[in-house]
């Protein structure tokens, strides 16, 4: 689905966000989505995956480095012509029929782009009419309204919307939360095949790590604020590099007995974005932590095919097999604060 050798879709370069000058939201975040690319944003709550995604759909300015769609600096195509960007991308809300104005119908909220963007209306509605076949939408629900719909239906009725625009790349922050396993399963069928069948992108963001397992190509790793990892999505799985993302994928929960491991328990606190740790901002939490973590910041790097890192040692802390120890938390006078569960993500 993708070209190696194509300039990215998307690419953030040296990107930073602060509040207020002290809470690092951001900070020096360097990342690419090839075109036709399902990126995967994991990582505790308050790791910045919304600051992320709010900054690439244009809603919190950056406070240094770069966004370029396309090759073209993000804060000059909106400036240029803002329309035209929104076109180009657009979201899924994590929370579906709030995203819904309550006092229009479904018909109504489907139409809004159309007036917007000023589409040619007859071709909009052939268009309209044509998503709601494709995603299974009964054609009477354009009389409806939010509360009269069910939670998948609202979050078919968002790709609609999405759609009607035909965007290049789709930032979709938790499509499947609250869903049944079966609506999951289809829902995410379903943005699949949209992918295949229209060239679509997508930044997923999910506390799931079954569904980025299951529909992802690479996974990007946060933790306060910086990616510290980010890999194909089956080499993270297989084997992380980054202690934090080994902690991660040792609590996803697995069918196969054979492949089911112990979750890595972290001790001490998550440190404040106001007052982060020195050298590392994992070594404070991190079960190998060495004197170096402490006081050196670690420069991402590659270490291995399209695999690059923020560690001093990476690999030197792998998820173990459920029948095997646990490895001895950073502190071991302190309480263990968390596995970070996929709750927690």
């Amino acid at each position: 689905m993708t070209d190696p050798a194509a300039p990215p879709l998307v690419s953030f370069e040296d990107v930073s966000v602060v509040f207020g000058g002290r809470v690092h939201a951001l900070d020096h975040v360097d990342l690419t989505i090839a075109r036709g690319e399902v990126l995967g944003l994991v990582g505790e709550s308050g790791s910045g995956k919304t600051t992320l995604c709010r900054t690439l759909i244009g809603l919190t300015p950056l406070t240094a480095g770069w966004i370029r769609i396309g090759g073209a600096p993000l804060i000059e195509t909106m400036a240029a012509d803002p329309l035209g960007f929104r076109r180009r991308v657009q979201m899924l809300l994590q929370d579906a029929v709030a995203s819904l104005s309550p006092r229009l119908t479904i018909g109504r909220t489907l139409e809004e782009p159309i007036a917007i963007h000023s589409l040619p209306r007859e071709a909009a509605r052939r268009r309209l009419d044509g998503l709601l076949a494709r995603l299974g939408l009964p054609r009477d629900i354009v009389a409806k309204f939010p509360h009269q719909i069910s939670g998948g239906q609202a979050r078919r009725v968002g790709v609609a919307r999405a759609l009607m625009v035909e965007p290049d790349l789709i930032v979709a922050d938790e499509p499947t939360a609250g869903l049944d396993v079966s609506v999951q399963g289809e829902l995410l069928n379903l943005l699949m095949d949209l992918r295949r069948d229209l060239g679509l992108t997508y930044l997923l963001v999910s506390h799931n790590l079954n569904v980025i397992r299951r529909v992802t190509d690479r996974t990007a790793v946060m933790y306060l604020g910086q990616i510290v990892e980010t890999a194909p999505t089956r080499a993270l799985f297989d084997r992380p590099a980054h202690p934090y993302a080994a902690a991660l994928v040792s609590t996803n929960p697995a069918i196969d007995p054979q492949r089911r491991r112990r979750p890595i328990v972290l001790g001490g606190e998550i440190p404040s974005v106001v007052d982060l740790p020195s050298g590392c901002r994992f070594h404070t939490r991190c079960p190998v932590a060495q004197a170096r973590c402490a006081v050196d910041v670690p420069a991402e790097r590659e270490v291995g095919p399209g695999r690059r890192v923020r560690c001093h040692f990476p690999f030197s802390l792998a998820p173990t097999a459920a029948a095997d120890a646990l490895p001895v938390t950073a502190d071991a006078t302190a309480a263990p604060s968390a596995v970070p569960s996929a709750a927690s993500l």
